[in-house]
């Protein structure tokens, strides 16, 4: 009689378990648990504000090189080195990729060439990955299982030195 309350018990909780999840409770506080990150490519142009022209030599970036506070703020608790950056071309274009979870990606744009195509004021963007394009789906073990990609424009303002 003891074996079978045992082994009645022991299926009624495999069931509940196999229906909540094993780990049911940390799924509720910690949303991305057990779920793939996902590869994406941030593709875009970094314009002058005023004008729309397109700006070379601007780095972008998901983490800045140096952290400066006066434009970016204080140093948050999850920024980390080495730093993912590219520096954009002669049309201003840029490509970075990451892998991440969540919605939205944090890119900084830094103008770091002096004065040789202007002076532009530092800036974050919120670059939403929502409206990401799926490019490609991946298979294998310990992979990316999608790669998605994302077009944005990033507006510098021009610093007026007089």
């Amino acid at each position: 009689m003891k074996k079978l309350i045992i082994k009645s018990t022991n299926r009624v909780m495999a069931g509940i378990m196999g229906l909540f999840g094993f780990a049911g409770g940390l799924v509720i506080s910690c949303p991305d648990y057990g779920v793939p990150p996902a590869l994406y490519t941030i593709k875009g142009k970094v314009v002058n504000k005023a004008t729309g022209k397109a700006i070379k030599g601007i780095r972008v970036g998901f983490s800045p090189a140096e952290w400066n506070e006066e434009a970016f703020g204080p140093k948050p608790e999850y920024y980390w080195a080495p730093e993912t950056y590219v520096i954009t071309n002669t049309n201003g274009a840029f490509t970075l990729t990451e892998s991440r979870h969540g919605s939205i990606a944090l890119v900084y744009a830094e103008d770091i060439d002096g004065e040789e195509n202007g002076l532009f004021q530092p800036r974050k963007a919120d670059v939403d990955l929502e409206g990401a394009v799926q490019t490609r789906k991946r298979k294998g073990w310990f992979e990316y299982e999608y790669e998605y990609t994302v077009t944005t424009t990033i507006q510098l303002v021009e610093v007026v030195v007089e």
